[in-house]
């Protein structure tokens, strides 16, 4: 039985198709994890309907969320459930796409984080001007913070982004209009509602007892070119981690190495403890990155072969609207102990 079903997640796991255009280091690969069809009317890109997130539980289950309309305004807003593919990715088309889709429609979600068997999720509801971290349980939605504030009060949350989380159990939250990083309870109650000051922080990484933190600065709309930052908080303070590109996607390894999405350079990097970095990926033939997520490191994950692998949300051909999830695998921890001081 074991064998049979090791021999059917083989199957699963093969290549979809081949991988975007990224030059990667020696003893570096990459395949695309999931993939569509029939999204594209001209038949030109292949994809699924663009992700901005991207959020791993430990059995293997990969959560996304799609773009919404949280910096630009319109007369519709995105009302989605997120998406949630198995163990091994999949091949998405207009007939299946129900089959992957988690949880109800929501204002412009973004995946956050994976806490137990709940996904956390934020949303923001322009015309009402605040947002709400919702928890998502066995599908249905139920709210953790924000939400439509008592009359006379602003309101907690006005456009929650990035959601991290420290090994005590409290909840982080970027939110870009407020200009601040909440610190917030396991419930939800607010502990700190200025923990950290920010111009229109982004998104937010909690690895351990260290929190990394991206802002826009001037920037209105992250996919605008300008100038970013990403701010490390740990145990001696904090400190600037990298200053530069707007960042469009963030995750940290398991041995702590952060990496980062540039969209406008079209390169992944990797980021050291004390400033320095270097290009780890860079895309050709109009492609960019902008999701990142590492596959964490557990039984089902090693036993599927992607424990410690790093995941990219890729446009492609610049199709920002349809996007392949590419997985890269290789020797992580020691390119970034040869290339990084300690």
């Amino acid at each position: 039985m074991r064998r049979a079903a090791l021999a059917v997640l083989a199957l699963v796991m093969a290549p979809i198709a081949a991988a975007a255009e990224m030059r990667l280091p020696p003893g570096f690969s990459a395949t695309v994890y999931v993939t569509g069809d029939g999204f594209d009317t001209n038949r030109v890109v292949a994809g699924v309907p663009s992700i901005s997130g991207l959020a791993f539980a430990p059995d293997g289950t990969l959560y996304a969320s799609r773009s919404g309309r949280r910096y630009m305004g319109g007369e519709v807003e995105d009302m989605w459930p997120v998406y949630r593919f198995p163990l091994g990715g999949a091949r998405v088309t207009r007939e299946t796409e129900a089959r992957y889709l988690y949880g109800p429609p929501l204002l412009n979600p973004q995946v956050g984080v994976v806490r137990g068997s709940e996904l956390l999720v934020t949303t923001y509801d322009r015309d009402r001007g605040h947002g709400v971290l919702y928890r998502i349980v066995d599908g249905r939605a139920e709210l953790v913070a924000g939400g439509t504030p008592p009359r006379g009060t602003p309101p907690l949350l006005k456009q929650p982004e990035g959601v991290g989380l420290d090994p005590a159990g409290n909840l982080y939250v970027a939110d870009r209009q407020h200009g601040t990083v909440l610190r917030l309870d396991s419930t939800g109650h607010v502990l700190e509602p200025r923990w950290l000051t920010l111009l229109r922080p982004r998104l937010l990484v909690a690895r351990g007892e260290r929190l990394w933190v991206a802002a826009d600065l001037e920037t209105e709309a992250p996919w605008q070119r300008g100038t970013g930052e990403v701010w490390s908080i740990g145990p001696e303070g904090r400190r600037l981690a990298l200053r530069g590109p707007i960042v469009w996607g963030m995750d940290v390894s398991h041995a702590g190495h952060l990496f980062v999405a540039d969209r406008q350079g079209a390169r992944i990097v990797a980021v050291g403890g004390d400033g320095t970095s270097f290009d780890f990926a860079t895309f050709t033939d109009n492609d960019a990155p902008r999701a990142l997520g590492w596959a964490p490191d557990t039984e089902a994950t090693r036993r599927a072969g992607i424990a410690g692998d790093l995941f990219v949300t890729v446009i492609r051909r610049g199709t920002w609207s349809l996007n392949d999830i590419i997985r890269v695998s290789g020797p992580f921890d020691e390119l970034v102990r040869s290339r990084l001081p300690r």
